[in-house]
């Protein structure tokens, strides 16, 4: 069945949902585990994406392309997965646009590819207070929070956003990772945040060196 989880992978990347789907259902049928055919078969594929991406190779509409085949596999995964002790999950995170902020493709894009490195992602949406992401951190515990911003005029609230969490008393249970247009890595270590992400391939990767 190795065969049939490089397809999926492949399918995938190229952005062919329908096959996708029936690669997942074809896996599944043949007595593949979930947590096998989400590993090798959808987080692979996306990780392909992810780092085509990140080198210049492929751009948003194939990105967006490639994240609707992994949710129509996940569509049919994803109900099998619940309370599945075999699935090496990688953990929440809650991402949002800070305050002030209404712009939502990067963010967008960060959250696809971090469901797609099996990541639980939970999406505050643009335009989100600080009180909004510490209410976030509280209910659901996350590993990590991600912020974005786009403008030099709101970046500042990523700030005021850790400044909240760690007067909440929650800075310490999570990991921050932030980006944007206007951030920098020297901006990052100013504020307090554990990591700094260009793009979305990057995000992944600094997610994933978080949590291990």
């Amino acid at each position: 069945m190795a065969d049939v989880l490089k397809q999926m992978a492949s399918k995938l990347y190229d952005g062919e949902d329908e096959a996708v789907a029936e690669l997942v259902q074809q896996a599944l049928t043949a007595g593949l585990k979930p947590a096998d055919v989400l590993a090798d078969g959808l987080i692979a594929g996306m990780d392909r994406v992810g780092r085509d991406f990140k080198n210049g190779d492929l751009f948003v509409p194939e990105v967006l392309i490639a994240a609707k085949a992994m949710h129509a596999g996940m569509a049919i995964l994803r109900p099998l997965l619940v309370g599945d002790a075999t699935v090496a999950r990688m953990g929440k995170c809650v991402i949002g646009t800070v305050q002030g902020d209404l712009h939502d493709i990067g963010k967008n894009l960060v959250k696809m590819m971090m469901e797609g490195a099996g990541f639980e992602v939970v999406d505050l949406g643009v335009d989100v207070k600080p009180e909004k992401f510490v209410d976030a951190v509280r209910a659901h515990q996350p590993k990590l929070v991600g912020m974005s911003a786009l403008l030099t005029t709101t970046m500042v609230n990523m700030k005021t956003t850790i400044d909240a969490l760690q007067a909440a008393g929650l800075r310490d249970s999570v990991k921050i990772m932030i980006g944007g247009a206007p951030v920098t890595e020297a901006y990052a270590r100013q504020i307090g945040a554990d990591a700094y992400s260009a793009d979305a391939g990057a995000a992944v990767d600094a997610a994933r060196a978080l949590v291990a």
